[in-house]
């Protein structure tokens, strides 16, 4: 969603080559979405989660309808075009009974659901939510997030919800409603009642719209929310305005005093290596190629990915170990690197501006030696303590070769990973020694 509301507007900025960089917001399960909804009084259907057959039969039974919904509560775009690890097709179905409930429960739980947004591997399934399924008069789609060009919440809408909205914006961009809000005054109820009237409601429920729309507004704010994106926001034939799929993002920042959002987050669904990663402050993402990156600093790392690629080679992992480059910390990001068996090489590359070079490079030979590592690993240290630090790695006879130039030490680990790469092919062992 994000990304349409950049593409979707003229005056927006242009994805900027960082936008594969860790963002800074959790996501939660929808069935926790409608609950957060449901306390700041947006309508919303009735539902529960289950998380097991049994429980999902149960809640169908409380339901007291034949109209339901199933949904497996994974955090990824396109589950209904999605299919599970079993052959299933669908990860949201109608049904018609508990019955029904109960057997799609039953090969939702406990399997992977594959869609557009989870790769090969898919997403594991740890609970279902069912809920009324609710007949739609009209469909809407509203959204508010952060906006870079306004430096403030934007609301973006649009009369045509239900769909794909990155589509209709590109292939209907005047049906896209961008508001920017001042953060100051916020949605008045004058704003509200206009972006009600332009989305399209009628006017039996333009107020209803409008409050609605002030309600997400608050819960944006006052939870320190990322993004709201609901798809769609929907008028009933009773007139009834209502959330039918929301999806919500929080600002990692805000951490400290959004507790209760916080305990929501689901690990089971982001990549075990990056959730270990955060616990020791890395910033850590997979990549596809071989050559392993240790930096500090998210714009050195970007600088070091780019010249790697420059001398034909390819960065296997974005790491960013910040100020944090502690010996523990480095230790633990060679372990994150080389759990990777493409990697060849590995390139450290350290500006000692908050952090010491000399420290680095004892914090290298220590990793180095514990982990018997066999790859060749590039070390280049620059700021406090350099001199000192290139005395180190020199005098520990381990395979660390220490470069000063940026493009040298790219060129080299290029070079070595080449030469790694050819060997494994080959199923030969070769071993690098100093001086080269």
């Amino acid at each position: 969603m994000f990304r349409l509301a950049r593409s979707s507007l003229a005056s927006a900025a242009k994805v900027p080559k960082a936008a594969f960089l860790q963002k800074r917001n959790l996501s939660i399960h929808e069935y926790l979405s409608a609950d957060l909804l449901r306390e700041y009084g947006v309508g919303v259907p009735k539902g529960g989660v289950a998380k097991t057959a049994a429980e999902a039969e149960a809640i169908a039974k409380q339901l007291n309808t034949e109209d339901m919904v199933i949904k497996a509560q994974v955090l990824a775009g396109g589950r209904g075009k999605g299919t599970f690890d079993n052959g299933l097709k669908g990860g949201v179905r109608t049904i018609f009974s508990p019955h029904e409930a109960k057997m799609f429960a039953e090969q939702m739980l406990g399997h992977k659901l594959v869609t557009k947004q989870t790769g090969a591997g898919g997403r594991l399934c740890n609970a279902v939510y069912i809920c009324e399924r609710k007949f739609a008069r009209r469909e809407y789609y509203l959204a508010i997030l952060m906006d870079r060009v306004s430096q403030g919440p934007v609301i973006v809408a649009s009369s045509q919800g239900g769909v794909d909205i990155e589509t209709v914006a590109a292939e209907n961009p005047d049906a896209i409603i961008r508001q920017p809000v001042d953060i100051n005054t916020g949605v008045t109820p004058e704003l509200a009642k206009m972006l009600a009237k332009k989305m399209g409601f009628t006017p039996a429920c333009i107020d209803e719209a409008a409050d609605t729309i002030s309600k997400l507004y608050k819960v944006f704010i006052e939870k320190d929310a990322t993004q709201i994106e609901i798809n769609p926001l929907s008028e009933t034939h009773e007139h009834e305005v209502l959330a039918m799929d929301a999806k919500f993002g929080f600002d990692d920042n805000a951490e400290f005093r959004q507790n209760e959002v916080f305990e929501k987050r689901d690990t089971t669904q982001e990549d075990a290596d990056e959730v270990k990663a955060a616990e020791f402050g890395l910033n850590f993402i997979k990549l596809d190629g071989n050559i392993g990156c240790l930096v500090n600093g998210a714009g050195l790392a970007m600088a070091t990915m780019d010249i790697i690629q420059l001398y034909g080679g390819s960065p296997a992992n974005f790491l960013d170990v910040g100020g944090s480059a502690t010996p523990k910390a480095i230790e633990e990001a060679f372990g994150l690197i080389t759990k990777d068996p493409k990697v060849t090489a590995i390139f450290v590359n350290i500006f000692g501006g908050i952090v010491r070079c000399d420290n680095i490079a004892q914090g290298l030979i220590q990793t180095v030696q514990n982990m018997n590592l066999q790859i060749p690993v590039i070390a280049r240290l620059q700021g406090t303590n350099m001199k000192e630090a290139q005395e180190l790695l020199s005098k520990s006879g381990l395979k660390i070769f220490a470069i000063d130039s940026l493009d040298e030490a790219a060129e080299r680990v290029t070079d070595f990973s080449k030469i790694v790469s050819m060997a494994r092919k080959s199923d030969v062992n070769i071993s690098f020694e100093l001086p080269i």
